[in-house]
Formats: structure tokens, C-alpha cells, sequence
């Protein structure tokens, strides 16, 4: 690409690690070479976690708008100026408050095209609550926003990518929301963002069951065979390469996965369990569908290690790199359809 793409990221909850791996990520000068980073924060709340770090050899660039972001430099627009009291490890209404401001400046930069796309730190579910935040997590917060008709949260690692249909919702909610329209909603995503994201021309995905052993023919459950089977078959008849729907436990238990591009799982734990063991701590969350890209590292606020410098930054540093592949290979292809290759017919005679 001409010119370094400029990555946003929100801190995320100030009393978890957010910052932790976000400092972590940023002292290494070689990320600079491949993006720009605009933190949005606070440098008082900055320098109150390099200290507790023992950081001594970093620093933020202040700056007030992305466009004055220095290229070789991590950046930080300051959110707030408040004198923030911060308690490592402790779930409170301030971790909240600023964790929507730092989220809430970063969308709105995202929106209006001043960075290149988002990278989210974690946020606490509840205590991010508010007038402006009333959804489950950042997903459906960025559809929102984005006025998308749907949205897919999408794990993606090197070794396994899995998307689900139901998610951050109450297990007792799970079946009544597994329908027909939903799985095939999914699926197209799933298969759109395999083909424009990740560059792979004919996806071939598999799609796990509700029930144990899928349904085992009706014996434990109908859903596999009323709902999960015709969504594949009506999927497919709309050229979505899928299959399935396979029992989850074997299916991965035997490495079926390798044999697919994706998987879609029918709620959160089915899909995220086995991603997380898979792709250990290099996991990325990314949500696929929208007009914009976010992604986010596989892990939560992690409260019970805050301030111990042992958070580990490899799943937020692989979120970085996965938001400046997906920019750079849906620019690529906009570019190559805007310029395809004129069609002549060529004439027999060789003459």
C-alpha cells in the first residue's frame, strides 16, 4: 500500500489490561513500520499503567486529531482530562464511564473515514452500560452504529476461523433464536468475508449442530433436522459452499476442521471453547459484515492480573495485523474489480 493505514484503538476497561497489552504491543518500534497507531485515551491514565508496568523507555505523541497523527510515533488523542481514579482488578462504574468515551471518539473517527480501522481493548459488559450503550458488547454496538442489517463475530486464527450464530445471549435463549433465517444470514456473511477479507475464491465451510451428537436423527432434539439442515441446503442453492451439520464435539475432537475454511457454531461457548484451546492466545476477534473493520483480541478485562505485568500482548498484537491485512485486502480487490481486465474475443486465425 502507498502510505502506512492509521489503526484506532479504544483502552478499553482502565481497571483491566487494556492498556497493559496495548503498551506492550506499541514499545516494540518495529509495529510502526507496518501502521500508524492512534490510541484513544488518556495519557494521565497512560502513565499510571507504564508506571505500574515499571515502563520507563515509552511514551505517547499527543495529539488532538487523527490527521495529525506522527507516522512514526504511537499516538494518543487525550478523550477526557479528567482526574480518573484508577483501581486495578476492580469492576466499577469509572472503568466503564471511560472505557465508552475512549470507544465512543474512536467510532466516531472510524465513521467519519479520519483512521483506517479499529482494534478494540476489552470492555466490561456490564458496567459499560449506559443511555448510549445499551447492548450486548461491541458488536452489536458497531452494527448499530454502522446501520448494518447484520453482523457476524468471527474468531480467526492461523490454524481455525469460526463464526457463530447466536452471541453474547442467555443459554436458556439459545434454540428459540437458532432459525432458519438466521443460519443462512450467517452464512452468507461468513462466506462473503471469507471471499473479500481473507482472499479465498471458493470457501468451503462446515456448520455444527445444536443438539449433542446433531440431533442424533431426532432422538436428542429436532432442530438439527427442522431448522439447521434446510438452512445448509438453502444456503448452498444461494452458492454458499457449505456443509454439515456436524456434532460438535467429535467434529473437532478429530480435526475436521482442517478440512474447512470455517465453521459456524450455533452459540458463543460451542464455538469459542474450542477456538480459544486451538488458537491458544493468538486469537482475534473480528466482525465480519460491516462496511468497516474492527477487530479485537480473544481475551476479556482479565481483572485478576491487572497491574501484575503478565498479561500477555500476543492476541492483541495479532488483532493489529489481522485489521491491516483485512484494510489492505478489501482495498486491493475494490481496486482490481473498479479495473478489471477488458474481455476481447480472440479470433482463430492465428494470422
Amino acid at each position: 500500500m502507498s502510505e502506512k493505514l492509521k489503526i484506532g484503538i479504544s483502552i478499553g476497561d482502565v481497571n483491566g489490561i487494556g492498556l497493559e497489552v496495548i503498551i506492550k504491543t506499541l514499545i516494540d518500534s518495529r509495529v510502526l513500520e507496518y501502521f500508524t497507531p492512534i490510541v484513544y485515551g488518556s495519557t494521565k491514565v497512560a502513565s499510571f499503567h507504564r508506571k505500574a508496568l515499571g515502563i520507563n523507555d515509552f511514551s505517547f505523541n499527543v495529539i488532538n486529531e487523527a490527521q495529525q497523527a506522527h507516522l512514526k510515533r504511537a499516538n494518543m488523542i487525550n478523550c477526557w482530562h479528567d482526574d480518573v481514579k484508577i483501581t486495578l482488578g476492580e469492576e466499577n462504574e469509572t472503568g466503564g464511564k471511560y472505557a465508552f468515551l475512549s470507544l465512543k471518539r474512536a467510532v466516531d473517527d472510524l465513521m467519519a473515514g479520519d483512521i483506517d480501522a479499529l482494534v478494540t481493548a476489552p470492555i466490561n459488559k456490564h458496567n459499560i452500560q449506559r443511555e448510549e450503550f445499551d447492548f450486548p458488547g461491541h458488536t452489536e454496538y458497531l452494527q448499530a452504529r454502522t446501520g448494518s442489517s447484520d453482523a457476524l463475530m468471527f474468531m480467526i486464527s492461523e490454524e481455525l476461523r469460526v463464526g457463530v450464530v447466536t452471541g453474547h445471549i442467555p443459554v436458556k435463549d439459545i434454540a428459540p433464536n437458532i432459525t432458519t433465517e438466521a443460519i443462512v444470514s450467517k452464512l452468507i456473511l461468513m462466506d462473503s468475508s471469507l471471499k473479500r477479507d481473507f482472499w479465498i475464491r471458493k470457501p468451503k465451510i462446515a456448520v455444527l449442530g445444536l443438539n449433542p451428537h446433531a440431533g442424533d436423527n431426532g432422538l436428542i432434539g429436532t432442530e438439527d433436522e427442522t431448522i439447521i439442515a434446510p438452512a445448509i441446503a438453502e444456503a448452498k442453492s444461494k452458492g454458499v459452499f457449505c456443509f454439515g451439520p456436524y456434532p460438535a464435539d467429535g467434529f473437532f475432537a478429530s480435526e475436521t476442521y482442517t478440512k474447512f475454511d470455517a465453521v459456524l457454531a450455533m452459540y458463543h461457548d460451542q464455538g469459542l471453547i474450542p477456538f480459544k484451546h486451538i488458537a491458544a492466545r493468538s486469537g482475534v476477534n473480528f466482525t465480519a459484515g460491516l462496511p468497516v473493520v474492527r477487530t479485537s483480541p480473544d481475551h476479556g478485562t482479565g481483572y485478576d492480573i491487572a497491574g501484575k505485568n503478565v498479561a500477555s500482548e500476543m492476541s492483541f498484537r495479532e488483532a493489529l495485523f489481522s485489521a491491516v491485512h483485512i484494510v489492505a485486502h478489501r482495498r486491493e480487490l475494490d481496486e482490481l474489480l473498479s479495473n478489471p481486465l477488458v474481455s476481447r474475443r480472440l479470433s482463430r486465425d492465428r494470422d
